[in-house]
């Protein structure tokens, strides 16, 4: 690596330790003890993820365990050697779960429909239940901050709520404790520190590419706005993060008949 391009990687690398760090402080998402079950798909998400928190165990004040886990959804021609490769050649303790779920998500799922609702479902099933069952009580996922920006858009667009993705979650059944340390990273940057690391991506060829995905949609008009005005994503981001009850329309959240009952009204 020449000297350029080691300073750039060296900033960025620092620049996502900080934002993990920070995204970990602030929800308070690492204790000690704990056992942390990090799920990599082989994507460049869940990788960087993976870099970044083995850095992290390194040169915290704390100790905690890590495993990577990875679901083989026995998918003609996913290279299987790949993942166990990679992780026997860093020294990661690491497990393969194999559930073909292919096969249940073809045979439901008509010819050129949105495969990925159903593949989620059954991949977060499958995770979930190897977490309870060998005692993991974290289960860190890779999503960063524009999955979240773009899943606020996506629930305001197409579902009628206003919801994301938080850092932090306990999940539907009460069993587990989900962390996304990467919330504060921005795509940008991790592709970029992917492509640096140059590791072994596996590309989801289940449902191909799908182009009118809702998702994509969504990612192609945030794009847009982020080349027209750059920091938007960040600022939509931020306003999650800076809510104001009564400034919206909620009346399951904020009492708009007693505003004495309201949190927002009341002083110390």
């Amino acid at each position: 690596m020449d000297q350029e391009k080691n300073t750039f990687f060296l900033k960025l690398q620092k620049r996502l330790r900080h934002q993990l760090g920070n995204a970990v402080m602030d929800y308070k998402m690492i204790e000690e003890g704990d056992r942390i079950m990090v799920c990599l798909s082989g994507g460049k998400d869940s990788y960087t993820m993976l870099d970044l928190l083995l850095i992290l165990q390194k040169h915290a004040p704390i100790s905690f365990e890590i495993m990577a886990v990875n679901l083989d959804q026995k998918q003609p021609g996913f290279p299987e050697h790949i993942l166990p490769e990679y992780l026997k050649s860093i020294g990661v303790n690491f497990h393969i779960i194999e559930q073909d779920t292919h096969s249940i998500v073809t045979s439901k799922i008509e010819a050129g429909k949105t495969m990925c609702s159903l593949c989620s479902r059954l991949r977060r099933g499958a995770l979930y239940t190897y977490a309870k069952e060998h005692g993991f009580n974290k289960i860190a996922l890779g999503h960063h901050r524009d999955d979240i920006v773009e899943t606020l858009f996506m629930n305001m667009f197409f579902g009628g709520t206003m919801k994301a993705m938080p850092p932090k979650l306990r999940s539907d059944d009460a069993d587990n404790i989900v962390i996304r340390p990467l919330s504060y990273c921005s795509e940008e940057d991790i592709q970029a520190y992917s492509d640096i690391k140059e590791f072994p991506i596996i590309p989801c060829n289940l449902c191909g590419s799908q182009d009118g995905l809702q998702r994509q949609e969504v990612k192609k008009l945030l794009q847009e706005w982020e080349a027209r005005v750059p920091g938007r994503i960040e600022n939509i981001f931020r306003a999650t993060k800076n809510i104001r009850l009564s400034q919206l329309c909620d009346t399951d959240l904020f009492d708009f008949e007693d505003f004495t009952k309201n949190s927002e009204y009341v002083k110390s």
